[in-house]
């Protein structure tokens, strides 16, 4: 008796290949496998979330710290000596590291989402395990060097929180479909109840997290103070180069109120404009003065300084990348910049009407006027015929004595002080890094009549949440960017908030909902039709000639039929027609 046996049909699969293949290398159909995981590949699975988590984190930093990368590579610049753009290679490696952890992980979820098994190639391993180390090294040299800067994050949330927990809100809501799909097939109750509580606890926290989410730009409009003037931190310098004549002009025409600045104090006693201790980033002392180029810049003399070109570095380096847009005209006035003095500055503001906030840098001990710099810089603010109440004095060191000869003068601190220590002093300003003061502070002082003015603000999304906090005034080196904000970025009345939350949750659980039932619909349909047992083979092969869900494709490739009943005669055949009713495909028949 000759028995014949239906040959198994393989239905191309190449999506799945490349999935595979891409992720571990198994590209042949013979190499993938149904079965569990092994731990050592949940190891790494667990080890390829908390790298793609790190790398999340570690990106969304460096994308709300575009605010203040001049810092960053002033810092840099302290450290080698050398100025360079540090931010380049560090977003460039962080971008790269972020895309292909992320698209890793999603090769992963589609490996559980079609009951593969989780084996990562070994050279992904070692990217994995590389760009785990490049963060972990990256995150900790920047809480070594720059840990202020971490404080970014928190308040960039005030401005972005609202849309991450929509995004997050809609990411686990589609992961839905893939946690489903692993209940309905998971053949142990514990895994399917561990699975679900952690999921649940998830999705449970982002349906409630709102409640913890504040923004100052959530607020009724009709409250909002006015726009913050805008101060030009050293002028204009991305768009001209800092503490020259051209760049303070430069800030004019972007509307700004006032100057920022820093002052030191030549060795002939001539207050001039100098943000370094050294002259070499900004002038060209290295071919005038090459012996003296790292002496302070406080050892020079007016007339030396006079004979420095204090524009040439701009063009040359172009810190900012901006130098292609700039005209003709407006690259020769940079090449032909000196070093300015704080008497030019007083002059020009006071035509303008422009507020003056300067920094005074106290000259070394072996300095003519290391004892009188502080007589030799407010007499130079006496005699430029400046209106004093434009001029804020921050300068600690003999304040009452200052007071006494200018009264006039807008006594400015540069440290935070308690109301009453304020008050006490006869201070009525700060000026102060933006992360110094909360938006609750920013209030308390603005009711006790302590005007705020917060460096070094550079982005609308910052200046919007510090305008919506109720910031009195801001510091910029953008002021080009930030007069193309006349209203904050977004704001929205608490009730429109509110109805937004809970439409998205709504909507959410709902989908969820149809989706867990969309997935277990077999077995729902199936136990409700009254059978005595329940058989996953039997369901999966009926519902075969209506669908060709994953399982069914499984169940094809698994079941191998010899015989199908014991009254089936030799010369009776399963497939009267050579036609397979359950794949619906023609079957080659052999002897």
């Amino acid at each position: 008796m000759v028995k014949h046996q239906p040959l198994q049909v393989y239905e191309r699969q190449l999506c799945l290949s490349c999935i595979t293949g891409i992720y571990g290398c198994r590209w042949k159909r013979y190499q993938r496998s149904h079965d569990d995981t092994t731990k050592w590949e949940l190891l790494w699975s667990f080890i390829l979330l908390f790298t793609f988590c790190l790398l999340l984190v570690w990106f969304y930093f460096w994308w709300e710290a575009h605010n203040d990368y001049n810092e960053f590579n002033w810092l840099l610049y302290n450290r080698s000596g050398e100025w360079s753009d540090g931010t380049v290679p560090i977003l460039a490696t962080t971008a790269a590291g972020f895309t292909y952890v992320a698209f890793l992980m999603i090769l992963a979820l589609c490996h559980i989402a079609l009951g593969q098994q989780l084996n990562l190639h070994w050279l992904h391993k070692i990217g994995v395990a590389a760009a785990l180390l490049t963060t972990v090294v990256g995150v900790i040299s920047v809480n070594q060097t720059w840990e202020q800067e971490w404080d970014i994050v928190p308040i960039s949330l005030q401005a972005t929180g609202p849309f991450l927990h929509m995004g997050a809100l809609a990411a686990v809501t589609a992961l839905s479909w893939i946690v489903a799909g692993q209940v309905a097939r998971a053949e142990k109750p514990v895994f399917q109840v561990v699975v679900m509580l952690l999921y649940l606890s998830v999705l449970l926290g982002l349906y409630v997290v709102p409640l913890y989410i504040t923004s100052p730009c959530i607020m009724d409009p009709s409250t909002l103070r006015p726009r913050p003037d805008v101060i030009g931190q050293r002028g204009a310098p991305m768009i001209a180069p800092e503490n020259t004549f051209w760049s303070f002009h430069r800030s004019l025409q972007m509307n700004v109120t006032g100057f920022e600045t820093d002052v030191t104090i030549s060795v002939d006693g001539v207050p001039f404009l100098m943000h370094d201790l050294d002259l070499r980033r900004t002038t060209d002392v290295e071919k005038v003065f090459p012996e003296r180029q790292t002496l302070n810049a406080s050892s020079f003399n007016w007339t030396d300084l006079q004979q420095l070109n204090a524009g040439e570095w701009f063009l040359k380096d172009d810190p900012f990348w901006t130098v292609p847009s700039l005209s003709s005209s407006e690259k020769t006035k940079i090449a032909n910049q000196s070093v300015c003095s704080l008497e030019e500055l007083l002059k020009l503001a006071s035509i303008t009407n422009s507020s003056v906030v300067f920094r005074l840098q106290r000259p070394p001990p072996d300095h003519p006027h290391h004892h009188s710099w502080i007589n030799d810089t407010l007499k130079v603010v006496q005699q430029s015929g400046i209106p004093q109440r434009l001029v804020m004095w921050t300068t600690d060191e003999q304040r009452a004595e200052v007071r006494q000869q200018a009264p006039g003068l807008i006594q400015t601190s540069l440290v935070k002080c308690s109301l009453q220590s304020l008050q006490q002093s006869d201070v009525s300003r700060m000026l102060l890094r933006y992360n110094r003061v909360s938006t609750n502070e920013v209030r308390n002082f603005s009711q006790s009549h302590i005007d705020l003015t917060l460096y070094t603000v550079n982005d609308p999304w910052l200046y919007s949440v510090l305008w919506c906090s109720g910031v009195s005034a801001v510091s910029s080196e953008a002021p080009h960017v930030l007069k193309k904000v006349p209203y904050p970025s977004w704001l929205m009345r608490p009730n429109e908030y509110c109805l937004m939350w809970v439409s998205a949750d709504l909507i959410s659980f709902a989908v969820i909902v149809g989706i867990f039932i969309l997935q277990n619909y077999h077995i729902i349909r199936y136990r409700m039709s009254g059978m005595r047992s329940y058989n996953p083979e039997q369901i999966m092969l009926s519902a075969s000639v209506r669908t060709s869900s994953r399982d069914v494709n499984v169940m094809k490739e698994k079941l191998i039929f010899s015989e199908v009943r014991n009254d089936i005669g030799a010369d009776e055949e399963p497939y009267m027609d050579g036609y397979n009713y359950y794949t619906n495909q023609s079957v080659i028949r052999g002897v």
